[in-house]
């Protein structure tokens, strides 16, 4: 099959199945902030729901990031400072709700005691920025801009210029993945 053909068979696809992780990890979002504020009947149901939830999320975040592959040739989505953001970002969301996932998981109901639930709530409230910047990107590239990107452009970044993390960003992101594990094994062998 000539590369040309497939390209144009799959761009479809990925504009449809975009929408599934974003409309799923919103219904997280709001299933945490039900369950963060409430302990009711309710809340308690949709926080049984909520580690399937996210996993579909994932599996079909990640057939969207997959298929979004196959829209431009890697030489022309490199060449793009819009495409290397859209990749980024969407990289950012998957990887992020794919670690949330492992933490709900993990963590089970004590999720949800003490300080742990304002915890989660922020962190299900990152993860909806992430793919709101997702989101907003591949809007640009589809030629449907929106009012998001003219606040990221505020707080000092245009989704026309390729976003680069600071060096020093980067030494302290390989300095917390080496010291939070070892916070988290001395936090268990103390408990």
């Amino acid at each position: 099959m000539n590369y040309d053909i497939f390209i144009r068979l799959l761009a479809p696809y990925h504009a449809v199945l975009v929408h599934f992780p974003v409309a799923i990890w919103t219904t997280v979002t709001m299933v945490v902030v039900l369950r963060a504020f409430s302990d009711g009947v309710l809340a308690r149901a949709a926080e049984r729901i909520l580690p399937l939830l996210v996993l579909l999320g994932v599996l079909s975040g990640l057939a969207a990031f997959v298929a979004g592959f196959f829209i431009f040739s890697l030489t022309a989505a490199g060449a793009s400072p819009l495409i290397r953001n859209h990749i980024i970002a969407a990289s950012w969301s998957l990887g992020y709700w794919t670690v949330f996932l492992i933490s709900i998981w993990r963590i089970g109901t004590r999720t949800w005691e003490g300080t742990n639930r304002w915890i989660m709530l922020a962190l299900a409230l990152l993860g909806t920025l992430f793919i709101t910047v997702t989101g907003t990107v591949g809007g640009h590239i589809a030629g449907n801009p929106t009012s998001v990107s003219m606040m990221l452009k505020m707080v000092g970044w245009d989704v026309y210029d390729t976003f680069f993390v600071p060096d020093a960003m980067l030494w302290a992101i390989v300095a917390g993945a080496v010291v939070l594990p070892i916070i988290g094994w001395i936090g268990r062998s103390r408990a």
